[in-house]
Formats: structure tokens, C-alpha cells, sequence
């Protein structure tokens, strides 16, 4: 639905930002937004794809939080690849990106009295227990900012997507979150930025967590017993089931196998290289 031919707009200011979309918004034009951390790969631009199919304008963010990463955790070696992504974006018609620094989306600090919410809890917040305190921190201040109609999430990351539906109706904002479909390489490999990281070896052991996520676990035999007993010690079987089969494929280490929104979701280690997955049930 875009309607723009011309060069992509970018700006690193808010009140550029703020004065674009305002006369768009002024025009009638519906504006969807993509916010994402950079490293910009096919399963980003599937977000653009899918944006510009429910708005008239789309602005997409490049900004590496580091509110959400933890002191241990790879913020200083996080790929950064601007003007390879700037020339992705004006390809992919995107009307504006915006690409602040850290002063424009945090003025005062990193602070915030927004926290996540219930659907931040287990999972991600398990082993990375700043994480989505930190996403919901930039994801409200940047929705502040470009005020869009629509917004695009990957389902990838699904947690996230909850933790941002969750947000956006505990704020009341009056925008829409949409989670688009996962991207995947042609081994079902889910796309990500950090896939960067993984050697050739790693890839191909890499290629097989959503390989061994769809197939199904044996289910135990079992006596029925009070209070769904026996159904617990299938889902602890099939998850102990998963598990194993990620570690005797190459995997270092697997942080959860679990069952939740419809879902199994899955986060496990290769080498300094943590994926994650999912796939519904």
C-alpha cells in the first residue's frame, strides 16, 4: 500500500520523527512501524513485506537497546551493519528509518517505572531475568515516538510478542500488533542476527532444532492418577525427550523445552551462540 517512490527518508532525531509521521497522520495515511536492533537479515524485511501490506507508510527503527542486555551478555559485539541495512530498507520501500542515539530514546537514563508483565514470567526471564523489563523500557518509548497504527513483531521471539501485546493493552495504546510468521533458511533454520556467530560446523548442528521441535515425543505408559498426574509426567517426559535429542545432535546446552500459547518453544547454546525456536502445536 505504500505510496511513496521517493528516496527513503532517515533521521536519527525525534522531532523529525515526530513531524514526519505527524503529516502523514495529517493526510489520512496509516503508518506501521518495525522496530528492530539492526543486522538486518530476510526475516526483518519479511516484517517489512507484511507492514506495507496494512499501511500506507512504514517506519522501521535501528536501535541495539542496551537496556535489555545483561553486563555478561554481547551488546558491545552485537552486529552492527548500518549502511548495508539502510540500502536493505530503501529496497525493501520503507518510508523512514529512524535510527536515534541513545540520548534521543533515553534523555533521562534507562530508568522506567514500565515493567513487564505476566507474560514475561519463565521462559527468556528464567535465564535472562533484565530482559524484557528492558524490551517493554524501549518498546514504549519508541511507540511514544513514531505513535504508529500497526506494529510488526516476529513470532520468532515469541514471548516478546506476548510481552508487547500485554503491554500495549495494560498502556491502552491505540495500536495494533501483528506477529508475522517466522522466517526460516531453506533447512528450517529460523533467521536471526546472532546466526552470524555460529562457524560452518555450528550451522549445521544449528539446522537441526527445529528438525527435532517438530517431531513428536513418545508418549510414557503411565497409571492415571489424582489430579492429572499422569499428564504431567508426559509433557516432563516429552520436554526430558527434546532435550536429550538437541544434546546428542551437537548442541552445548538447553536452557528450556516448554509448552505454552499453543506453542513449544525451545532455547538451547552452541558455543557462545545462543538460538532460540519455536514451532505451534
Amino acid at each position: 500500500m505504500s505510496v511513496n517512490n521517493i528516496p527513503m527518508l532517515r533521521t536519527e532525531k525525534r522531532a523529525a520523527l515526530e513531524d514526519t509521521v505527524a503529516r502523514w497522520k495529517a493526510a489520512g495515511q496509516r503508518v506501521a512501524f518495525v522496530p528492530t536492533m539492526g543486522a538486518l537479515h530476510e526475516g526483518h524485511l519479511s516484517l517489512v513485506r507484511l507492514a506495507k501490506q496494512h499501511a500506507e507508510r512504514v517506519v522501521v527503527s535501528i536501535f541495539v537497546n542496551p537496556a535489555q542486555f545483561a553486563p555478561h551478555e554481547d551488546f558491545g559485539s552485537y552486529p552492527r551493519t548500518l549502511e548495508a541495512d539502510l540500502t536493505k530498507l530503501q529496497h525493501a520501500g520503507v518510508d523512514l528509518a529512524y535510527t536515534p542515539l541513545a540520548d534521543e530514546i533515553y534523555p533521562k537514563g534507562q530508568d522506567s517505572d514500565i515493567k513487564a508483565g505476566e507474560a514475561a514470567k519463565g521462559l527468556e526471564s528464567d535465564f535472562r531475568p533484565h530482559f524484557f523489563d528492558g524490551v517493554v523500557n524501549v518498546v514504549a518509548r519508541l511507540f511514544e515516538q513514531v505513535k504508529p497504527d500497526i506494529a510488526i513483531f516476529g513470532e520468532k521471539d515469541y514471548q516478546q510478542l506476548k510481552v508487547v501485546e500485554e503491554l500495549v493493552q495494560t498502556l491502552g495504546l491505540p495500536i495494533e500488533i501483528i506477529g508475522a510468521p517466522i522466517a526460516r533458511d531453506a533447512h528450517g533454520l529460523a533467521l536471526s542476527s546472532r546466526n552470524a556467530y555460529l562457524s560452518a560446523e555450528e550451522l549445521a548442528i544449528a539446522r537441526k532444532l527445529n528438525v527435532i521441535l517438530r517431531k513428536e515425543s513418545p508418549t510414557p505408559s503411565s497409571r492415571p492418577t489424582a489430579g492429572g498426574g499422569e499428564i504431567l509426567r508426559s509433557l516432563d517426559y516429552a520436554r526430558d525427550d527434546i532435550k536429550e535429542a538437541l544434546l546428542e545432535a551437537g548442541f552445548d546446552k538447553v536452557d528450556y523445552v516448554e509448552e505454552r500459547w499453543g506453542r513449544k518453544l525451545a532455547a538451547a547454546w552452541l558455543g557462545k551462540t545462543r538460538l532460540i525456536d519455536n514451532i505451534e502445536i
